[in-house]
């Protein structure tokens, strides 16, 4: 499996090896021992979410408090996504930042986002499926989001009408998120990822 850090702290792909024969293709899409030894500590599957999704749809801006926010693994089981993170951590060195990737049913990548950070993606086939492993528990008063349209952002979303939940776009801007208090320190996250060492010990 190929691992690749991102530019945003936290963020990684990984690539697996695909083996092909006659009846079809064998792949291992999740290896714990290579994402901890990516990541530095270990991760702890709590959920497994599923979405289908039409071609234009954008689920996101999402993120959670910290602590213990809430560590993906993100996959795309059918069709392709255009996969975001963007880093909403205050004090973070690119705070404000985004980088994109694409997930889809050929390459079968998979891309592991850090807690504190935001994620997004847009359906850019008919139909798409995509998992997504979590570090914890879906808890609605810890789950915030930021605007996917916000233009101070400016996510590289296709040139065509993009469908959004209710929640979604009702969501802040990244501007007035900040000013409200909603987003994550970036030392807090440092603390919370660096602090897996101390709970392996104790």
């Amino acid at each position: 499996m190929q691992v690749t850090p991102l530019s945003i702290e936290g963020v990684w792909s990984f690539t697996p090896v695909l083996r092909p024969d006659e009846r079809g293709v064998f792949l291992e899409s999740y290896k714990g021992s290579t994402l901890e030894a990516a990541i530095g500590h270990p991760f702890t599957l709590q959920q497994m979410n599923i979405s289908s999704s039409r071609k234009g749809t954008v689920r996101g801006i999402h993120f959670a408090d910290v602590p213990p926010s809430q560590a993906k693994y993100v996959q795309c089981f059918a069709g392709s996504i255009l996969d975001v993170v963007v880093d909403i951590r205050v004090g973070s060195p690119t705070f404000g930042q985004w980088d994109a990737i694409e997930l889809d049913d050929t390459t079968r990548t998979g891309l592991y986002i850090s807690e504190g950070l935001g994620h997004a993606f847009c359906a850019l086939t008919d139909e798409v499926t995509v998992g997504y492993l979590c570090s914890e528990p879906y808890s609605p008063s810890r789950e915030h989001g930021v605007h996917p349209l916000d233009p101070a952002l400016g996510l590289p979303w296709p040139d065509a009408e993009q469908v959004l939940s209710a929640k979604d776009a009702a969501a802040p801007t990244l501007a007035e998120a900040l000013e409200q208090g909603l987003l994550p320190q970036y030392a807090d996250c440092v603390a919370f990822t660096t602090g897996w060492a101390s709970r392996d010990q104790g």
